[in-house]
């Protein structure tokens, strides 16, 4: 059986509804803007995507951020300029959307790194005298602050449903 539309506005919403249900644009933007907010909110909670909490501050963190009086928050990911929590943003197109961090650190905080993994630099004490560093100088443990967890999951598969029930309509 064929069905034939033969009327321009049945076309149209044909169309309309073609083009939707191939650019999703919208929907992922909004996805895009809900997992930053979530994001955001797992540096506030000190946790993982599914409620995991991460590893403290080392107490030798804490001590050389004393050593330069810096003020800086217990909480892990957190350091004085707090760039890495503030530093995080989304990109979407028509099928797809990610969001994370550029900062450097960013994928070490994430993974974790052992002492030494990237190798060493040079640094100098008191008196001037050059030494080796490993980097990073620490085992940084892992303390994964982007993904889904359950509740982004269902904020998610809203998102899609409500925009799902509006993609009949001509827009």
């Amino acid at each position: 059986m064929k069905i034939e539309l033969k009327t321009a506005e049945a076309q149209r919403v044909l169309d309309e509804l073609i083009r939707r249900m191939t650019d999703f644009s919208v929907p992922l933007a909004d996805i895009g803007d809900d997992m930053v907010e979530s994001t955001r909110q797992n540096f506030i909670e000190g946790s993982s995507p599914d409620g995991v909490p991460w590893a403290p501050k080392s107490q030798a963190t804490l001590d050389a951020y004393a050593a330069r009086k810096e003020t800086v928050s217990s909480k892990p990911l957190i350091g004085p300029s707090r760039t890495l929590s503030t530093n995080i943003s989304f990109q979407s197109t028509a099928t797809s959307v990610s969001w994370g961090s550029n900062m450097i650190q960013a994928a070490v905080m994430q993974f974790g790194a052992q002492a030494g993994e990237f190798g060493a630099t040079i640094g100098r004490d008191r008196n001037g005298r050059e030494f080796m560093v490993s980097t990073p100088w620490g085992d940084i443990p892992a303390r994964p602050f982007i993904g889904v967890g359950e509740d982004d999951e269902t904020a998610i598969v809203a998102t899609l449903e409500e925009w799902l029930e509006g993609a009949d309509k001509p827009g």
